[in-house]
């Protein structure tokens, strides 16, 4: 944690977990996402977007500090991902819940087009995209869940 890049990269620490670095990595999106939760829908996903694209550079210059493309401790890819999950989505304990689960499920499958993005997509763009595609399919499911259980939620 070299720089302000490499910390944020490192998700403040969280992503030097020694087991499950990316799920571990997820935390520090839950905890934004509940600091954040009092804001307006374009409010938070004006902090969304900015957290995907500045993360594009944060990504991008960790992974050149580490000398690893996507090394395994950044996980700043997961707490934008996170944050993108849950977009629209009222926060409670079973929704933050099962987000991280649905989150966490989409980005260790990879399912097409994530596996398709995962591959052919280099440098920091490449780190993030992947996870901001599985934050958005995930995003999708939980709404879906939202309007078939709403009882639950």
């Amino acid at each position: 944690m070299r720089s302000p890049a490499s910390f944020l990269a490192l998700g403040f620490g969280s992503g030097l977990a020694p087991v499950a670095p990316g799920t571990a990595g997820t935390l520090p999106g839950v905890l934004l996402c509940l600091l954040l939760s009092g804001l307006s829908n374009p409010a938070y996903i004006a902090i969304t977007a900015l957290a995907a694209v500045a993360g594009v550079w944060i990504c991008d210059r960790a992974s050149k500090e580490l000398g690893v493309h996507d090394h395994g401790g950044i996980v700043w890819d997961e707490i934008a991902g996170f944050l993108v999950t849950m977009i629209a989505i009222p926060v409670s304990a079973v929704t933050l819940v099962a987000g991280f689960v649905l989150f966490r499920l989409f980005d260790i499958w990879k399912p097409w087009p994530i596996s398709w993005l995962d591959r052919r997509v280099g440098g920091g763009l490449g780190i993030m995209v992947d996870d901001i595609v599985a934050g958005a399919l995930a995003c999708v499911v939980l709404h879906g869940l939202l309007l078939v259980f709403p009882g639950i939620f």
